[in-house]
């Protein structure tokens, strides 16, 4: 059996600043709601969040024999998470601006699975770090570390929405699990659907990626064509004017400091780039994601749309 305080030693060792235990177990009332999200169209163009669904809400599918899910998070708040001024069109996501977290968090993760089976020599499990079908952020909501926002993002109470998530899912059950938080602690602020500037959050926590920046930005683009109002990469919008994120402390793991500052490059930097310096300044980013040229393209849009907001004023 696992024992809940070393695992949670080991991810303060690890640089976690969170981490919660809950059981393995299926979900059916978040497939339902999931099901008629992907009815109205929502997805838009992220086919991939179709695929799967046998195994989405249900993570012994994904591991066999799952029965412990130790839900790990870390603050990645930074200067440019407060927010940037509004005739900034260099606009990037304050995660975007640290190495890419998909390999700092596994490597994190992979650090207290070694540790684990050193203990528990017959323990099986796998790391995940937002690259499977696994419905993380309820896990976090089982594990006790915060709620659903309305942005539909995991808010925590200490560090605010500014956070990075990683799981163990594991064989063996643990001596003790934590309490699901019940916390409803958006109270009657709709900060973050007031502050979205296209409109994609249509309701609480219901989110239309066809209108919203970061997958226009980011991921395989939706056809329909929107307003970047000044983001190369991803969108903070929803988040920077949350309450719990405007109090919320600035990172503590170094591994997540800024390698750049957005705020000193121009458009006209950005498209002076070449591939090589781009890769040499920001291959170790989640900006490697879309690549130079989707940028460049997103500064073209950016200044454009400036320009013509410049005119109608």
């Amino acid at each position: 059996m696992l024992e809940s305080l070393h695992i949670k030693r080991l991810a303060v060792e690890a640089g976690f600043d969170l981490c919660g235990i809950a059981r393995c177990r299926p979900f059916p009332e978040n497939e339902r709601r999931f099901r008629s999200w992907l009815a109205e169209g929502y997805n838009s163009s992220l086919d991939y969040l179709a695929r799967n669904l046998d195994k989405r809400f249900d993570p012994a599918r994904l591991v066999e024999g799952a029965r412990t899910a130790v839900v790990c998070a870390v603050g990645y708040k930074n200067e440019a998470s407060e927010g940037y001024p509004a005739s900034c069109r260099t606009k990037i996501a304050s995660y975007a601006l640290t190495t890419d977290y998909h390999t700092t968090i596994r490597q994190m993760l992979r650090g207290m699975l070694g540790a684990l089976r050193q203990r528990y020599p017959e323990l099986q499990g796998r790391a995940f770090v937002d690259t499977a079908p696994l419905l993380e952020k309820q896990l976090a909501v089982e594990a006790g570390l915060g709620w659903i926002g309305r942005q539909s993002l995991l808010v925590t109470p200490t560090l605010g929405s500014f956070v990075l998530l990683g799981e163990l899912l594991l064989t063996d059950e643990a001596d003790s699990y934590d309490a699901p938080c019940t916390l409803e602690g958006c109270g009657r602020c709709n900060r973050c659907l007031e502050s979205c500037p296209t409109g994609a959050l249509v309701a609480p926590r219901t989110l239309d990626t066809g209108r919203c920046i970061a997958c226009h930005t980011i991921e395989r683009e939706p056809q329909r064509r929107i307003d970047l109002h000044g983001w190369l990469f991803g969108c903070d919008a929803c988040q920077s004017c949350c309450p719990y994120n405007r109090r919320a402390p600035h990172h503590a793991n170094k591994a997540f400091d800024p390698l750049f500052d957005p705020r000193a490059m121009t458009s006209e930097e950005w498209e002076a780039l070449d591939e090589r310096q781009f890769g040499e300044r920001f291959g170790a980013t989640p900006l490697q994601r879309s690549g130079l040229e989707r940028i460049r393209r997103n500064a073209r849009l950016n200044a454009g749309d400036g320009a013509a907001e410049n005119r109608a004023e």
